[in-house]
């Protein structure tokens, strides 16, 4: 069945949608196949050429070629398939490689004004941007300007300000390990901890939680643990779509005999059936069936899934079955007893109502749990961008615990991260809260004493620009203020900056909302070929495995007054801390000088140029995978106890989470489209259940305006207009919308406990025709 409605003239702020006709169809059953395939290829040859193209997909993710910018999937060690990539790799690839130029011409044809009536994706199909331009105070339109001017422009406002904390250095997952770490180097050589960076609004909650329980950050598992477990449940995330490749790897675990329960508020495409285009089956076979139970979870009722599937493992055990690890718990938990008697206190009643699951859905689901003797968790943005997301993080990690899940081949937690260097960023010490273990080693290598206050995270900068206590903000990559929520509090914060600094490859909104004066630098792509001084440069990224793999441009640059975001940095660096100790300037003409460095002061990265030379990747050491050794406060893993806290939801509302569309990544927008929920012409849908459609006297179809409910907040109303309606299954009181176009419903306040990270996924909405 398809309807068909006339989206409105009325072009609503900040974004607006092409005007055109919307199809609605029903969700495909299977994910990739053929149309994956013509999709990727149809992207490179329309942006790239043929020839060009075909040659990017040749060398995408594999040891000699370059790693996607896209997300974080790991390649398997040593053994790449021929075609190492999937549609959406494909996509970002083509983006970047495109023909199209935003050039000075460009800008001076069209004001900043103008631009900000234009939709993302329109900004998006503008090209690459080819060289630095200048907002002037004042000026309507953006003008080329020399780096060198730039630079010292940069640099005179830098050292000019009371503090070096009037500042804010972010950073996006596109930096690769050697950006990073010269990055966080200059900010803390500068005199400053502010470093937000993207982490802050994705996975911050999976830091958070697993470092109190586990003592570490990061997954525990690898490739081959997820291809030989015998559990696997995912958690708040969209495979097909935001890391496809991971389809692979679930389809390798379930021929293995592996069990998938798939827990989310939508049914999504990816989960039930995949079609890998590499195998006959994928083309003109029926493909794999993935899931073997899916868990329709209403929005923010993970905690109470959670503590049901606790409590089904504990009553199993204490009738005498064979459930608990208890040597594992005894020898390395702290905390089960309290934990148990928390669990044990918690009804079933409490638990069903919280969750939107019946008794019976959680014991199926325990059932899986209980016949698997290794289970991985893996999860992403659907768990972490909730009020309570640390402890949804923390209730998975205790869950698997319960059965010694932890430190053994095929078991563990997996967080998936969503671009491709933002684990490696992290790790380069792209943090506002530093490790003091890390401050002293930067210290011992640089002979300097670095900043030892905290600094301030993503959210913490808006509040901060709009005291005025920020003046500058230098964004290395990235959408800041597209991917934040809360636009008029990021207009008004940027608005009061002196000075705005987007290090980009192509135009995004960021660029529109900008402080007095505004530069764009523009920056060497993954795909493109980085020469300096000393020659032809490698860099290196870190995946959602913690495999740190190489990455060599194969294209010449779009530019040839393109620099690399290195070569940036370094110029910036020699710029502001005049007579320096560091040669800034000999570490961008040779890249392995900072992985020199890098390994003298981050472990793990010992030998650091030897083995890529040797090797092209290597594993990063993980405490608990490889020994079982917990880095906590008790010295073993924690067991946590947490309530049952839903988000109230007065009459008549509805609870609505944000969701990326398939022709998407992050903030960039590819097409209007979304193949697999079946939208096609529009981003402004609001996904609902039939039933509270008709409860609210709506129809399919019916346009309407989304506002948001928010005890404390005294903004003006928030409110988004002209979504329509999509009949869609998903569980009675929720609701689902496309990021970014609903990220103003969010208050700058709403943020999850102890991460800070803004509760994209928990946001109370009601509907006005």
């Amino acid at each position: 069945m398809k309807t068909e409605s006339r989206v409105s003239e009325k072009s609503p702020s900040f974004d607006p949608s092409d005007t055109q006709r919307i199809e609605i169809s029903q969700p495909k059953e299977w994910a990739a196949g053929i149309p994956a395939v013509l999709s990727a290829y149809k992207n490179v040859t329309t942006k790239a050429g043929a020839i060009k193209g075909t040659r990017l997909l040749s060398d995408l993710n594999q040891i000699e070629g370059f790693d996607c910018p896209g997300c974080a999937w790991p390649d398997p060690l040593e053994k790449r398939a021929t075609f190492e990539f999937c549609e959406n790799g494909a996509k970002a690839v083509a983006d970047e490689a495109t023909t199209k130029r935003a050039d000075a011409e460009f800008f001076a044809q069209h004001s900043v004004s103008k631009m900000r009536g234009e939709s993302d994706r329109w900004l998006n199909d503008q090209g690459r941007l080819v060289q630095p331009m200048w907002l002037p105070e004042g000026a309507s339109h953006y003008q080329p300007i020399e780096w060198s001017s730039a630079f010292e422009m940069i640099a005179t406002q830098l050292n000019q300000l009371d503090t070096p904390d009037q500042t804010a250095f972010y950073t996006s997952g596109r930096t690769g390990n050697e950006a990073a770490f010269l990055y966080q180097l200059f900010v803390r050589k500068f005199g400053t901890n502010n470093l937000p960076d993207c982490s802050n609004m994705c996975h911050e909650s999976s830091g958070v939680g697993l470092g109190e329980t586990i003592g570490v950050g990061k997954g525990t598992v690898s490739l081959e643990d997820l291809e030989h477990a015998e559990a696997i449940f995912l958690f708040g995330q969209n495979p097909g779509t935001n890391h496809p490749r991971m389809l692979s790897s679930l389809q390798a675990a379930k021929r293995h005999g592996a069990k998938i329960v798939a827990v989310n508020p939508l049914d999504e495409t990816g989960l039930k059936r995949f079609k890998n285009p590499q195998e006959v089956s994928g083309v003109i076979g029926s493909g794999t069936a993935l899931r073997d139970l899916y868990l329709p979870v209403k929005i923010n009722g993970d905690v109470a899934l959670l503590k049901g599937l606790c409590k089904s493992l504990i009553e199993r055990d204490s009738q005498h079955q064979p459930v608990l690890d208890h040597q594992f718990i005894e020898q390395y938990c702290h905390g089960f007893d309290e934990f148990k008697t928390d669990i044990e206190q918690t009804s079933w009643q409490d638990i069903e109502q919280g969750s939107g699951l019946t008794h019976a859905q959680i014991e199926e689901a325990a059932d899986i749990a209980c016949s698997s003797k290794k289970t991985i968790c893996c999860w992403a943005m659907g768990m972490t961008q909730h009020k309570n997301a640390v402890a949804n993080i923390q209730l998975m990690t205790n869950f698997l615990m319960l059965q010694g899940n932890l430190g053994k081949p095929g078991a563990g937690v997996c967080p998936v991260r969503g671009h491709s260097n933002v684990q490696g960023d992290r790790t380069m010490g792209i943090w506002e809260k530093p490790e003091p273990a890390f401050l002293d080693a930067l210290e011992k290598e640089f002979s300097f004493s670095p900043p030892r206050a905290n600094g301030v995270d993503a959210v913490e900068t808006v509040h901060g620009m709009q005291k005025g206590d920020i003046k500058v903000l230098f964004a290395l990559g990235g959408n800041f203020f597209r991917a934040m929520p809360d636009h008029q509090a990021n207009d008004k914060g940027l608005s009061q900056c002196e000075l705005t600094v987007q290090v980009s490859t192509k135009l995004n909104r960021s660029h529109l909302h900008t402080g007095k004066q505004a530069l764009i630098l523009p920056a060497l792509g993954r795909t493109e070929i980085d020469t300096q001084e000393s020659g032809i440069q490698t860099i290196t990224v870190e995946n959602s495995m913690g495999v740190i793999q190489t990455s060599h441009g194969k294209i010449p640059p779009a530019s040839t007054l393109l620099k690399s975001e290195i070569d940036i940095l370094a110029q910036l660096a020699a710029h502001t801390l005049k007579n320096d100790t560091i040669d800034w300037l000999a570490l961008s003409a040779d890249y392995r000088l900072i992985r020199d460095h890098i390994a003298n002061v981050i472990p793990g990265f010992e030998n650091f140029n030897q083995r890529i030379d040797e090797l092209g990747e290597f594993v990063l050491p993980n405490g608990v995978r490889d020994a079982r050794k917990f880095v906590t406060a008790t010295g073993k893993a924690n067991f946590v106890v947490h309530a049952i806290e839903s988000v109230e939801v007065p009459k008549g509302c509805l609870l609505m989470m944000t969701i990326r569309s398939h022709d998407q990544f992050n903030t960039t927008v590819y097409t209007n489209n979304d193949r697999y929920r079946g939208i096609h012409g529009t981003r402004k849908v609001l996904f609902i259940n039939r039933l509270d459609m008709e409860a609210f006297g709506l129809k399919a179809g019916q346009h309407v305006s989304i506002r948001s409910h928010w005890p404390n907040d005294k903004a003006a109303l928030r409110e988004v207009s002209d979504f329509a309606l999509v009949e869609y299954g998903i569980p009675r009181g929720c609701a689902a919308a496309y990021y970014p176009e609903t990220n103003d419903l969010i208050p700058i306040g709403s943020v999850a406990d102890k991460s800070n990270t803004p509760a994209y996924k928990s946001i109370v909405i009601s509907l006005h025709a």
